[in-house]
């Protein structure tokens, strides 16, 4: 694994689920990070299909905040999988900066 790769997993036990108030990664809710050429891709699901959108974005956004302050980042992808509003979910996400 590349070193940023594991940065961004060490600095990913930051984010919280707001619902349940633990790490996502204690969660094991990241199922994938990656870099190539200096830009980042995660996927992440979350504890149910049907959890409230607002939390899939809450956690996507800080998935994709805590990404942008690693070194050597120039971009970030994160998408989430196997939630029943995943293609509106990650359309948001793809619109953030």
């Amino acid at each position: 694994m590349e070193k940023r790769e594991e940065e961004i997993r060490e600095k990913l036990k930051d984010v919280v689920d707001p619902e349940i108030g633990v790490s996502i990664m204690e969660m094991h809710l990241v199922d994938e990070v990656r870099i190539e050429n200096n830009k980042a891709y995660i996927t992440y699901h979350l504890t149910a299909p049907f959890c409230p959108p607002v939390f899939a974005l809450h956690i996507g956004r800080n998935i994709k905040k805590v990404a942008m302050s690693i070194e050597g980042i120039d971009g970030v992808d994160v998408k989430l999988k196997d939630h029943v509003q995943a293609e509106d979910i990650n359309k948001m996400l793809e619109s953030m900066e």
